[in-house]
């Protein structure tokens, strides 16, 4: 009989109190692994790669472990058995009672001749950008065209990188609301995305534009901005209606004319050294799978942890994928007050899915499933962990500016083409997107970093994938190491020394969430 191979060449124990592990590679039955104390394991059964087996016998109701939490109950696993939906409870405690003293300490914060910088765009009002663009709104779905078509035609006409070095073009942000707005919760929603958007540090010029007759109108979307005290700072603005104009052509021409005329005033940004405390890190995740929770999350939360302690701002959305560890959150809140609008916020989200028939739970998508995510809190605790181990400063909408630096959670959708121009929308002037099995999103205005959670699909998606953290699994880098090399790349990508694939795919997504955002 072959010696048994150690179970760290096989398998990850990602806390030490977890009664599972999980498999760096397909393992087949039969298969003998060597543990602590000169003790051997042999599967029951095969192991899909991300997937988990039993160390131990889990007895029927007994917590399953990983993360140092329960991720559900068992119904009986033996020693050696993968782990699976058939013997695998949903049923986690939640304890989501908070002391009225709770009081968590701020972060460890760096001395400043340790913070690093980047080379970003001071503008008037203090904020900072990381790339200067011209911007075409279009207030609603029916001057989507027009706007897509005035960017279009501005890059290729008037725009180039050459004349305009400090511009970085002319994007348009097309998308299906605002026609028939009745001017409640949903029209808000959408005028503060927009206005978020148009008002957003990396954003030195705007073109507006609508139809004209819709509710969500140019007129609408100016008292709305001046309603909440109007741009950060003087930018070039020009106002276009398409029925005013005379029709899809003249609005059109109208539009490219204006962009030309503000090109030479937005250009005169100039990048200067920032210190990294003006970062804005929006952190998300998709197409993930049972690694990222162990490679790509936690690394990246490393990066956030830099972020913060350099005087920064980290902001994470995505609320259903809070959901059964949202508890740990709360209990990390600067205070009780902090901690019980963090749980309200899931309750709120729980309840506008029950509206629509749908629960929390049911949040992870067939591909999850398949790569190891077998439920919402397997889910919830791999990607709450890009957020790092600093205190939770505060919540925020959908779109909304956080009131104060450090770490902060956005409501909002998981659907990655609405939670990150959320993202955006709050202010993130970068965004770093982790992926287990590839994802290729970018975003209109803010680079979009690519994070793989293993070196296989970062192999094979080396032209949409920025960075890897396969090297954690592969045992080359710690978790430490990687966040420090993320966060060196965050700095690069800020400061345009290298564009994100994103940009250079030519990747500018943008969607608003549907969801009646609930103030916060």
């Amino acid at each position: 009989m072959e010696p048994a191979t150690p179970i760290s060449r096989r398998a990850i124990q990602v806390g030490e109190a977890d009664n599972v592990a999980v498999a760096r590679r397909a393992l087949q039955a039969g298969e003998r692994l060597s543990g602590a104390c000169g003790t051997t394991l042999e599967l029951l059964g095969a192991v899909t790669a991300g997937h988990r087996f039993a160390l131990r016998p889990i007895a029927d109701g007994e917590l399953v472990l990983q993360y140092g939490q329960p991720i559900g109950t068992s119904l009986g696993i033996a020693a050696g058995e993968p782990v699976t939906r058939e013997n695998l409870s949903d049923d986690v405690p939640v304890v989501r009672e908070l002391p009225d003293d709770l009081e968590n300490a701020p972060p460890d914060y760096l001395p400043p001749e340790d913070v690093a910088s980047f080379e970003g765009y001071r503008r008037p009002d203090g904020r900072a950008g990381t790339r200067n663009f011209v911007l075409v709104v279009p207030t609603s779905m029916c001057a989507a065209h027009e706007a897509r078509h005035i960017a279009l035609t501005a890059e290729l006409t008037a725009w180039n990188a050459a004349d305009h070095p400090s511009v970085d073009g002319v994007v348009a942000i097309p998308h299906n609301r605002g026609c028939g707005s009745t001017g409640g919760a949903g029209q808000q929603l959408l005028l503060r995305t927009l206005a978020a958007y148009a008002d957003h540090p990396n954003v030195g010029g705007i073109v507006v534009i609508g139809l004209g007759c819709e509710m969500t109108n140019p007129a609408r979307f100016e008292r709305f901005l001046s309603e909440r005290g109007g741009f950060g700072w003087e930018k070039p603005v020009e106002w276009i209606g398409i029925q005013e104009a005379g029709g899809t052509k003249t609005a059109i021409d109208k539009g490219v004319a204006a962009v030309a005329a503000m090109l030479p005033r937005v250009g005169e940004a100039v990048r200067e050294r920032l210190p990294a405390g003006e970062l804005v890190l929006g952190v998300k995740c998709g197409g993930s799978d049972g690694f990222s929770g162990i490679s790509a999350n936690p690394a990246l939360g490393r990066a956030a942890d830099l972020v913060v302690r350099s005087g920064g701002t980290v902001l994470i959305t995505e609320v259903p994928e809070f959901s059964g560890a949202e508890h740990l959150f709360a209990r990390r809140a600067r205070n009780a007050r902090v901690g019980r609008e963090v749980l309200a916020m899931v309750d709120w989200y729980a309840e506008h899915a029950a509206t629509f028939g749908g629960t929390l739970g049911e949040n992870p998508s067939p591909g999850n499933v398949a790569g190891g995510l077998l439920n919402i809190t397997i889910k919830s605790l791999g990607a709450m962990a890009k957020a790092g181990s600093t205190r939770v400063e505060g919540v925020c909408d959908y779109a909304g500016a956080p009131a104060r630096r450090g770490l902060h959670l956005m409501q909002g959708p998981g659907y990655d083409q609405e939670s990150t121009p959320g993202l955006v929308g709050a202010g993130a002037n970068v965004v770093v997107f982790t992926t287990g099995r590839g994802t290729t999103i970018g975003n209109a205005i803010c680079p979009v970093v690519k994070l793989a959670s293993n070196t296989a699909i970062f192999e094979r998606m080396k032209g949409d994938l920025d960075l890897s953290a396969g090297s954690v699994l592969d045992g080359t880098e710690t978790l430490d190491e990687a966040g420090e090399r993320i966060f060196d790349s965050i700095c690069r990508i800020a400061s345009k020394e290298t564009l994100a694939l994103a940009e250079e795919n030519g990747h500018r997504e943008f969607g608003v969430w549907g969801g009646e955002s609930v103030s916060l």
